[in-house]
């Protein structure tokens, strides 16, 4: 339970880092960076922070698709 609890709380976060930025690449950027560092915190391995960074990057593109298209 503890570590569903810790993924929602890391997706939110990246997703909320992820719109700043002005474009596609720093809200990717940010997104990855948001997300590896909440992974790597909250599961203390490689491989949680680096699903944290892919995890914010998608949360980054997402984000700027949204604000682009205006389709949220």
């Amino acid at each position: 339970m503890k570590k569903i609890t810790t993924t929602l709380a890391a997706l939110g976060l990246s997703a909320s880092l992820a719109a700043c930025g002005t474009t596609m690449e720093e809200r990717v950027a940010t997104g990855a960076l948001a997300g590896g560092a909440v992974g790597a915190v909250a599961g203390k391995d490689l491989g949680t922070a680096a699903v944290g960074a892919a995890v914010g990057a998608g949360a980054g593109y997402a984000v700027d698709r949204c604000k682009r298209t205006r389709r949220c």
